[in-house]
């Protein structure tokens, strides 16, 4: 039997680092049922609304679509459940404290999986406004051009 090495990505949640700022990202085992694993094995899955809360002491990620397997029967999964996450007890404690402090979330940017098991990547963020979106855009322009301008020097060129 050959053990699977590595982490395929399945899902990404490109708008999040758009929407968020990241402040710290833990990574966190999924509970599944069989047709969820087989569909995210296909490579199905969208995170676009996804968030996960922290309720009585369990974490869950909800509005995570995983669409129901092609091939399965009267058994498939329900495609929107919430799920629950799977973390040490010590960085739920964390994640409840944090949290209570105002305007930070939790927010998925991956899901994956890494050595056969399915994972998914938690950002503890905070909400950007209109002007830190604007500024974060700003930079990437400008040193899209400062690499421009170092590429084109390197090429001998004016």
């Amino acid at each position: 039997m050959v053990k699977e090495r590595g982490r395929k990505v399945i899902a990404q949640n490109r708008k999040a680092r758009h929407d968020w700022s990241v402040l710290d990202t833990y990574e966190a085992g999924l509970v599944l049922s069989g047709t969820e694993v087989k569909s995210l094995r296909q490579g199905k899955a969208q995170l676009r609304d996804a968030f996960a809360t922290v309720d009585d002491g369990e974490v869950w990620l909800r509005n995570v679509h995983i669409p129901e397997y092609t091939e399965g029967t009267w058994t498939n999964h329900e495609p929107r459940r919430s799920r629950k996450l799977l973390l040490h007890r010590h960085e739920i404690e964390r994640l409840v404290g944090k949290i209570k402090e105002t305007g930070l979330s939790l927010v998925p940017l991956q899901l994956y999986f890494s050595d056969g098991k399915a994972k998914v990547e938690l950002a503890l963020a905070r909400g950007k406004r209109a002007h830190d979106k604007r500024q974060d855009i700003a930079k990437r322009d400008m040193q899209r051009e400062i690499d421009r301008a170092i590429a084109d020097s390197r090429k001998g060129r004016r």
